[in-house]
Parts: structure tokens; sequence; C-alpha cells
């Protein structure tokens, strides 16, 4: 595949607007993620996030606006899109009654790795994340940080150029998220691919995105590097000591808990996936 100029943006968000019913989750959405770098997307339940990220993957229709991914319409031309992409839900997508080998193996499948090269890429991926020696064990034995890696090597066995990974580490133990984020810089670092996350975890955004965006009613309020952001933050507050990204968080988005920032399904589903990788 020809790739485009290393100019052009891993993904361009122009304008765009989504909607459910009469909510508005997607606000004129403007976004640049540059190739090869980590964005993080951060905001509370219902600021948008997955909404705009399922438009990305082209799970969701582009309704108005524009989404490109590496030059590609993602309303015109979906199936380029989704070759180029390795994605990680929020919900689990592991089947507990396969091994970690047959899950890797049945998404090499679906996104059409050449059946002469499944074998190894399927291994390779299951040793990217640390689970070669588990990987003929039923995915039900894993434990929730196991299950995490497993998903991580069902994104990339398809070698993506884009990994999106939507809250990845929800649930997890200190430990296990550390592991789950050194076995995304170890990949990234050898193959080069764009990340884009989404976390309520500050400290996960402040130590691995190189750039985070806060998304606050359907639209970013805020961009730039953690220390940008933190040091534009205690200049405005006319301060010498620099705040928390948590700090610019709440400052960005409030308390969060008024009647049009939350999503009942938004919490239902974090709630569900975090108690069944606890």
């Amino acid at each position: 595949m020809t790739r485009n100029t290393a100019a052009e943006k891993a993904i361009t968000i122009t304008g765009l607007v989504h909607t459910f019913g009469e909510t508005t989750a997607v606000d004129g959405l403007d976004l640049g993620v540059r190739e090869g770098e980590v964005f993080g997307l951060l905001g509370p339940n219902g600021a948008g996030k997955t909404t705009a990220i399922r438009c990305v993957t082209t799970l969701l229709p582009v309704p108005a606006g524009t989404v490109r991914v590496f030059g590609h319409d993602a309303a015109k031309e979906p199936m380029a899109v989704r070759r180029l992409l390795g994605y990680v839900p929020q919900q689990l997508s592991a089947d507990a009654g396969l091994t970690g080998r047959e899950n890797v193996a049945l998404f090499a499948r679906v996104f059409d790795v050449p059946r002469r090269e499944r074998a190894e890429r399927v291994a390779q991926a299951l040793a990217a994340v640390g689970l070669a020696d588990a990987a003929d064990r039923l995915a039900g034995t894993y434990s929730g940080g196991m299950v995490r890696r497993l998903e991580l090597a069902q994104a990339l066995v398809s070698a993506p150029r884009l990994l999106i990974l939507d809250e990845p580490t929800i649930g997890l133990d200190p430990i296990a998220r550390t592991g789950v984020w050194e076995h995304i810089g170890a990949v990234r670092a050898a193959t080069g691919m764009t990340v884009l996350v989404t976390t309520h975890y500050m400290d996960e955004a402040d130590q691995y995105c190189g750039r985070v965006g806060l998304m606050h009613r359907g639209r970013v309020r805020a961009l730039g590097t953690p220390d940008e952001l933190r040091r534009t933050l205690a200049e405005r507050r006319g301060t010498d000591t620099l705040p928390t990204l948590e700090d610019v968080f709440r400052d960005v988005a409030g308390s969060g808990l008024d009647a049009d920032s939350g999503d009942f399904r938004d919490v239902r589903s974090t709630r569900r996936t975090a108690h069944r990788v606890g």
C-alpha cells in the first residue's frame, strides 16, 4: 500500500456533528492527530469521545463534517480506512471459549490477513504483548490484565498504522495498567504506529501521551502537551504552583455532573467492563 506524505495527519476531523435523536453528542468537532504520536482524547462521560472514535473507525456514519484517516474519507472510503486501523473498544471483545491464539487468529481472518501469513502474524502479535506462553490457554482463564493484552494483540495482528484504544486499562490494577502501556510502547517503538487513546486516568495521559485534547459538550476545549496545558492554567490563575492535568480537566469540564454532560449508557457500559476485568 502506498503511504501518504509525512506531512499528512493520521486523523483529520473537520466540523464533525453527530446526534442521537435530540441529543447532540459531537458538535462541530475539529481535531488533528499527527502521524506517529500518542494522542489522548480526554473528557467526562458524555463528552462525545466514544462517538467521535466510532466515526473514525467507521462504526458510525459521518452525517455532517469530514473524517479522514491518512487522507482517506471515512464516509466515502470506509474499507480503505478499516484496513489502516486496529481498535480496542471499551467493551470486552475476547471470546472466553476460545484460546488466546484462536481469538487472535479470528481477528486475522476478519481483517483479511493473507492466509500464508496468518500463523506467523498471530504468533508475533501474541509475543508482542507477552502472551506467547499463554497462547493455547482458554481466554476465560486469563486475568483482567491478560484479557486487555489479548485484545491489544487482536488489534495489532493486522499491523495497523493507527491504533485506537477506548479506555484500554479501565478496571485494571496499577501493575496491569503499567504492563498494558509498556506493551503499547514497545509495539509503537518497533512500528512507528499512531495511537489515539481515551482514558479517565489522568496519570496515564500525563505520562504516555505526547498531546491531549480535552473534550466537553462535543467539542475540544483545550489542546496541547500535558505540560503546555498545565502551564497555561497556572498563568491564568496567576500562580507559580504548577497544577496537575486533573486540575486542567476539572477547569475545562467543570463538575461533569450537570444534566447534559453524562450518558447513563456510557456509565453503565464502563461499570460493566470494569466489573468483568476486575
